[in-house]
């Protein structure tokens, strides 16, 4: 019987694992696919839509600052400003990414810190 329990609690575990990892590539696609055309795959924003753009560095100290709150409603509305004469634009998802989806990419580009 004990080790009927101890072979479920690994097989428990090696399913949490693996579905932990499948979030994690899942979370990486969405990134890429909304977010890295601009801001890169590193979050550096050294592409060339970043560039043109002069779109913040994810990595940089000062965008780390930048509240969890902050970056969702840059997410779900969008961005439109200007910046020494540079059009920022970010399209909002708000409609397209779900609230946790939302959270796992705020604590995806925090992963990005130097």
């Amino acid at each position: 019987m004990k080790r009927f329990a101890l072979v479920n609690v690994l097989l428990a575990c090696v399913t949490f694992s693996f579905s932990a990892q499948a979030a994690d590539k899942k979370i990486e696609r969405l990134y890429g696919s909304k977010c890295g055309s601009c801001h890169g795959k590193d979050g550096k924003a050294q592409t060339e839509k970043g560039k043109k753009m002069a779109m913040r560095d994810l990595a940089s100290e000062d965008f780390q600052k930048v509240s969890d709150a902050d970056m969702t409603k840059a997410i779900n509305d969008g961005l439109k400003k200007e910046k020494d004469g540079v059009k920022q634009e970010m399209d909002g998802y708000k409609e397209e990414i779900k609230a946790p989806e939302v959270e796992a990419l705020v604590k995806y580009m925090r992963e990005f810190k130097k």
